[in-house]
């Protein structure tokens, strides 16, 4: 579904990326995991084309997204494919729960009727355990987890083909961080979509992933499946999954 290729990508005299290639088979779930500052949100944004990438290649489905810029109808139809839940949650202080749910299916030339968005909003509610009366209830009125729980059936509202999870468990407690990476299993399976993961969340890579790479220095130092993760010999991987002071990566003193 998603193959990328030597992508490199530098910000003045900063390299972030510095070759990444990496390939996310359709219908699996991929977990990227590093360090803060190691290029995993960038290497996200050049996928969805909010940053073009120095050189190198990105391809959705045979197609090379990178080779120009899209615009119009094209630009729509490719953003269209794409689901996001965003760590912050990112919801809409103004529009209530049910808007912030159906803001695409609201917007565009395929735009549903009001009525027809909100009953859809209200079942995609319900599937992540949220009740039709949270529909038009505000964010501020909701907790972190109800909130997390919005900005998840906001990002199936629209039946993605591809998923990508920033940070999904980011300021949860871990009885809801657990319940929100169970619903993130779920559904991915559930709908045979393709997920990526960021996360620093070692409970959140085990949960999620079918296969996880790991981010560092600018390339994927290490890929394989989930199952195999803990068995690697690579040091930067052992480092970064058992949380230890002592390795190759350096910490910030």
């Amino acid at each position: 579904m998603i193959e990328l290729s030597g992508v490199h990508k530098r910000f003045g005299d900063n390299p972030v990326l510095q070759g990444v290639n990496l390939s996310i088979a359709s219908g699996t779930s991929m977990v990227i995991i590093g360090g803060s500052g190691t290029g995993k949100s960038v290497l996200l944004k050049c996928i969805l084309g909010l940053i073009r990438p120095d050189r190198g290649t990105i391809m959705l489905d045979g197609r090379d997204v990178t080779a120009q810029s899209m615009s119009g109808r094209d630009r729509d139809a490719f953003l269209a494919r794409f689901g996001m839940l965003f760590q912050g949650g990112a919801l809409f202080d103004s529009l209530k729960v049910w808007e912030n749910v159906a803001f695409r299916l609201l917007r565009g030339e395929a735009a549903l009727p009001k009525a027809e968005a909100r009953a859809l909003a209200i079942e995609k509610l319900r599937r992540v355990g949220l009740k039709p009366e949270v529909a038009d209830l505000f964010p501020a009125e909701l907790s972190g987890g109800m909130q997390k729980r919005v900005g998840l059936a906001r990002a199936i509202a629209a039946s993605p083909d591809i998923i990508f999870f920033d940070e999904p468990t980011t300021g949860l407690d871990p009885i809801m961080a657990g319940v929100i990476n169970d619903l993130i299993r779920e559904i991915v399976v559930e709908m045979g979509a393709t997920a990526m993961t960021i996360t620093h969340d070692m409970s959140s890579v085990r949960a999620i992933a079918d296969t996880v790479a790991m981010l560092h220095g600018g390339v994927i130092r290490w890929t394989g499946p989930v199952s195999e993760m803990d068995e690697t010999t690579d040091p930067y991987v052992q480092q970064f999954i058992h949380g230890r002071a002592e390795g190759p990566i350096e910490s910030v003193r």
